[in-house]
């Protein structure tokens, strides 16, 4: 079955929570829609069910299941913004180009939220995260985006010195952080599998188990997987990391990436001891720690980076270590589940969104930061379709950024710049 094996979703967390879900055959024959999207994560999803939503018919192709990709495996965190910072994103691209990010900074997470009441989906959803440092600096560091945001109008921020984080947090590893209560966290894979059934609801076909090996990007596009093909008026290219060769033209324009996590036995009391508000929490490193409660009490821990998208022989054995330097109290942990998956990192840190040919869209590349600005994305994709292009035209402009040497040396490159960063965190400058 190519990139995904079997289809089988990995064995997470996520994936033995999971709500039940219908069988979706895979696509065999020919079939026409208005709308054909590749790919069922969150940026497919989201475009789908918006056009959905205004009567367009649409058809879903997935190489594995729902959600099999990062949109079910991620740490589940609603973190508002994108990986480039607001003042990352003047400098390069103009005062203009920040401004308008700024208007959208927070726009996924209130998508997952409007979702989520529209169409009842549980998907344990709760409120607020917190941003962890562990130096003077990176309380600055803290304290600039406060300011930053405010003048842009957004003052959802709220400064956490050492005795006030730990109201949130038990541990004694942290000078302070910074709490946004419009953050969040849910069940991914939940969150997935619900906005799926919200679509076939809407009349939206899903085929699962249907990997695309080719699309044609003229006026009348058309989508050819192993056993048929879609012809449709628009494709919308949804794949991110695991788009894999069927488009070159997106490949090319990031590199995968891939993070761990673990969720450790149901800690009870032990845990909401630990994490008394039931937020979630990342730290400010380059190579971070991020961490939350399940809704059954299990403390699910991710962290690490490995470029180019391959699996550690040992995840608890990477994830454990950092998990018992925050919580010396959980030494020895048992951990039932360890599982890794890829995202899309494009060199700018700023999400891709284009057209290839007249009817073709795409967005990737959203660099860690997928929850939030694959909803976005997805929305402001839904919204170009149906004709309104100021949005899509706005992030279509934001030059791409080779990584480089280019496609042969993205990967060492990336690994020497994370060595680098990994060394600035151990020294804490």
């Amino acid at each position: 079955m190519g990139y995904a094996g079997s289809g089988a979703y990995p064995a997470s967390y996520y994936a033995a929570s999971a709500h039940p879900a219908p069988p979706r055959p895979a696509l065999a024959g020919e079939v026409e829609t208005d709308v054909c999207v590749v790919g069922a994560g969150y940026t497919g999803l989201s475009a789908g069910l918006d056009l959905a939503e205004k009567g367009y018919r649409v058809v879903a192709l997935e190489g594995a299941k729902v959600g099999w990709g990062a949109s079910g495996r991620n740490g589940g965190q609603i973190v508002n913004g994108l990986n480039a910072s607001l003042e990352t994103i003047a400098a390069r691209y103009g005062q203009a180009t920040a401004d308008f990010v700024a208007t959208v900074v927070q726009e996924g997470g209130q998508i997952i939220r409007e979702r989520v009441a529209r169409y009842a989906i549980a998907c344990d959803l709760k409120d607020g995260n917190i941003f962890t440092a562990f130096t003077a600096k990176q309380m600055k560091e803290l304290e600039e985006k406060q300011a930053l945001w405010r003048r842009h109008g957004i003052d959802t921020f709220e400064m956490l010195d050492k005795a006030a984080l730990r109201a949130h947090v038990a541990s004694d590893v942290y000078l302070g952080g910074m709490l946004d209560r419009t953050g969040g966290h849910m069940h991914p894979l939940n969150l997935a599998l619900g906005q799926a059934a919200a679509l076939e609801r809407l009349g939206g076909v899903i085929h699962e188990g249907t990997e695309v090996t080719g699309v044609e990007t003229g006026a009348a596009p058309v989508v050819r997987t192993g056993a048929g093909l879609v012809r449709a008026k628009v494709v919308i290219l949804a794949g991110n990391a695991y788009l894999g060769h069927a488009v070159p033209e997106i490949e090319n324009r990031v590199m995968p990436f891939s993070t761990q996590m673990i969720a450790t036995e149901p800690l009870g009391d032990r845990g909401r001891a630990l994490l008394p508000t039931d937020m979630c929490v990342e730290d400010l490193r380059w190579i971070l720690d991020y961490y939350r409660l399940s809704a059954d009490g299990r403390l699910l821990f991710g962290g690490g980076t490995i470029y180019g998208g391959t699996d550690p022989a040992d995840i608890r054995g990477k994830i454990l270590p950092n998990l018992e330097k925050v919580f010396p109290g959980l030494k020895g942990v048992r951990a039932d589940y360890a599982w890794s998956g890829n995202c899309a990192l494009s060199f700018s840190r700023v999400p891709q969104m284009g057209r290839l040919g007249p009817a073709t869209y795409y967005a990737t590349g959203y660099s860690g930061h997928g929850v939030v600005g694959s909803h976005l994305f997805g929305r402001i994709l839904a919204q170009a379709v149906d004709g309104d292009l100021a949005r899509f035209d706005a992030f279509s402009r934001v030059p791409w950024l080779p990584f480089p040497g280019g496609r042969r040396f993205r990967v060492p490159y990336s690994a020497i710049g994370a060595w680098w960063y990994g060394l600035r965190d151990r020294l804490g400058v």
